[in-house]
């Protein structure tokens, strides 16, 4: 296959689509520029994209019944998402930096954060789950799009610092129209920043179908700031994993920023406080099932043979596992005490969290002075 592309241009197969290495029903197409890049995807490194997108849809079904049964406050479902976001968190170094939206769920478990911080945030009993210096990811950001200004400004401190790291920023179609998502990526091209802005275009910003704010590929709007862009099949790992490569090792070397606009379709609802069927057709739907990504690579491990019933089920007794534990750890999270409140707000002690503290300890010593007086009356009036 045959492409061009310049800075200011955006990168696409040569009949305008997604950049594509598996096709939906799991062929292998091969790309002049991208087949390099995942080259060492041996039996052994397919598997383990396989068994990741496997666990990573079981955490997403568990994480809705759990809402459902009212363990956790909200939950966002990524189903129909795993393949752009397990191959794009395979190609991130350990020293990359990582800025996310609330959906990335399946790029922090490939991250390597445990269970019980997945759901710290969704069970309310945390600001964040996770200590973003121990994984270099930073916690997941529920206001939209401004994790990428906080990713642009990382990125430049390690620009100031001469050290070879890279940094990814995650964000939906609904976010592009954010100021922050556009002022940030001026200031990246601007000071050639070593970010890649990684848009998952699921077709849906909540109620809002993508062809209402884009009457163009999301990816075009990029080279407009002066960032190279490709578009590329979300729904196809091994092609979201060579982009994402290429990308990140771009920014390493020095040569800026690029953006990488990932095709791929929200299957569930924008959040467990959401009907979709209210605003999407179910013929729709249907049509996406037949992309699914999984599916996609299940038939490209039987097309070489990998693929059979003791991989299966050695697979799905890893997701019953990762989900049991997640389960477990959810319905057995400790409550926070009162004064977590207060923690991590400044570096250091600050006057007025002092006196907010004092505030918070007496106010809740007012229940246990209540509590005694009930208790007392009770005795006495027994007697």
């Amino acid at each position: 296959m045959r492409t061009t592309v310049s800075t200011y241009q955006m990168l696409t197969g040569d009949d305008g689509s997604p950049i594509q290495l598996l096709s939906p029903t799991g062929e292998r197409r091969h790309h002049e520029r991208y087949d390099r890049l995942i080259e060492d995807i041996d039996r052994g490194a397919l598997v383990a994209l396989y068994e990741d997108m496997v666990v990573a849809r079981r955490i997403d079904a568990e994480g809705t019944a759990l809402q459902r049964q009212g363990q956790l406050g909200l939950w966002p479902p990524f189903v129909g998402q795993e393949a752009a976001q397990i191959g794009s968190a395979h190609a991130i170094r350990s020293d990359d930096f990582i800025f996310a939206s609330y959906r990335e769920i399946a790029v922090a478990y490939v991250r390597g954060i445990p269970a019980p911080d997945l759901m710290k945030q969704w069970r309310g009993t945390a600001n964040a789950g996770w200590d973003p210096s121990t994984f270099n990811m930073a916690p997941t950001q529920v206001v939209i799009g401004a994790q990428t200004l906080h990713a642009v400004g990382y990125a430049m401190g390690v620009q100031f610092d001469g050290a070879e790291t890279a940094v990814i920023t995650y964000f939906g179609d609904g976010a592009t129209s954010q100021g922050d998502v556009n002022e940030s990526m001026v200031f990246a091209a601007s000071f050639q920043a070593p970010v890649v802005f990684f848009c998952q275009n699921n077709h849906w910003a909540i109620s809002e179908p993508v062809g209402l704010q884009a009457h163009v590929p999301i990816g075009l709007r990029a080279p407009g700031f002066g960032i190279p862009s490709v578009r590329v099949d979300g729904n196809d790992v091994l092609a979201c994993l060579a982009v994402t490569r290429e990308a990140l090792q771009r920014a390493r070397s020095g040569n800026g920023p690029s953006y990488i606009e990932a095709v791929t379709y929200r299957m569930g609802a924008h959040t467990t406080a959401d009907d979709p069927t209210r605003y999407r057709d179910a013929n729709e739907l249907e049509d996406w099932r037949s992309r699914d990504p999984i599916s996609r690579l299940e038939a490209h491990l039987a097309d070489l043979g990998f693929l059979d019933d003791a991989l299966r089920g050695r697979v799905a007794e890893k997701a019953d596992a990762v989900a049991a534990s997640l389960r477990e750890a959810t319905i057995n999270m400790p409550e926070p005490e009162p004064q977590e409140l207060l923690e991590h707000v400044y570096a250091g002690p600050h006057p007025i969290l002092d006196r907010q503290l004092d505030y918070l300890q007496r106010y809740h010593a007012g229940f246990a002075d209540d509590a005694a007086h009930s208790a007392g009356t009770h005795a006495e009036g027994g007697h």
